[in-house]
């Protein structure tokens, strides 16, 4: 299934956890520094240079170079998801409906607004053949890996992790794992 920006709930209704969906479109990256400055701005209800409502943010922080055309990625690898957790939480509060790409999983439930999609670490300069234009980067005073950078993609692919509903492959996971090893302790 392919996802394409800006997502609408409807989109995200149809997702379950295991599914392997394609993300086209506008991205924006946020990392933890980002997450903090994006929550001040929210919190002091500031503008925005970017929207959220119906965005993908990727937990990423890019390798980017400057060329005579322009910004060129050389890696997107995703960073661990959990690290955000709280600040996911907090934003909820002023979005309706977002993704949230990462590695790792989360701790969250996103309460019928958003899905977390999981993109498999180590695979930055694959992720990087998806991203077919750098469109904007903000707040490059935060260093190159904690900007915001605007990525027009092409087909990212990526499991849904935790779904609309809140079902979570990584519980799923650890309870498989805990049934295994009582079950091999008899």
């Amino acid at each position: 299934m392919e996802l394409i920006t800006p997502i609408s709930r409807e989109d995200l209704e149809r997702l379950k956890v295991g599914d392997v969906v394609y993300v086209s479109g506008e991205i924006i990256t946020a990392r933890d520094s980002a997450h903090v400055r994006i929550l001040e701005y929210l919190k002091a209800k500031k503008d925005l240079p970017f929207d959220l409502e119906g965005t993908v943010i990727y937990h990423c922080g890019p390798l980017v170079k400057k060329t005579d055309e322009g910004w060129k990625v050389v890696s997107a690898g995703p960073t661990t998801s959990a690290r955000m957790n709280a600040m996911t939480k907090e934003l909820l509060k002023y979005v309706e409906c977002m993704v949230v790409i990462g590695k790792g999983g989360m701790d969250i439930d996103f309460k019928g607004k958003g899905v977390y999609l999981a993109y498999t670490g180590g695979c930055g300069a694959l992720a990087s053949k998806a991203i077919k234009k750098v469109k904007a980067v903000h707040w490059l005073d935060l260093g190159m890996a904690e900007a915001v950078w605007v990525f027009e993609v092409e087909k990212l692919p990526c499991i849904v992790a935790i779904d609309f509903r809140g079902n979570n492959i990584y519980d799923e996971v650890r309870k498989r794992v805990e049934e295994n090893f009582k079950r091999l302790r008899l």
